[in-house]
């Protein structure tokens, strides 16, 4: 039954939101992701979601649709912090990297405060 599962998350996108200033997850943050076209800096939306109260959101790629190439994910930051009363040094956090194995799962969580934010590759 493992297996099973292991094949249905493969090639998954996901994020986790954490607002490090409370410890709390970040709940009602926009998170948008797009991909770098190819030649070119245009980027193409290809979603958008909302994180619920555990900071996450429905994967940003589902299983089989992700495809080698650069992306970016985009988070309302400043719209968040503005929700809580809070002002925020950054407007939106973007982080943009590079999918080279599509069956991978690739999760990519961000920490963030009003004056600071960190993102690594998680598992």
């Amino acid at each position: 039954q493992a297996d099973g599962m292991s094949e249905v998350g493969r090639g998954t996108l996901t994020t986790h939101v954490l607002n490090t200033a409370t410890g709390l997850p970040a709940a009602g943050l926009v998170v948008r992701l797009a991909q770098l076209q190819e030649p070119g800096p245009q980027w193409m939306e290809l979603a958008q979601r909302h994180t619920d109260v555990d900071g996450r959101c429905q994967p940003l790629l589902a299983p089989g649709q992700a495809k080698a190439g650069t992306y970016k994910l985009h988070f309302e930051t400043a719209e968040y912090w503005q929700g809580l009363g809070h002002s925020s040094f950054y407007p939106f956090v973007e982080v943009v990297f590079t999918i080279t194995d599509p069956a991978q799962k690739l999760h990519v969580p961000l920490l963030i405060s009003p004056y600071s934010y960190t993102t690594y590759r998680g598992s």
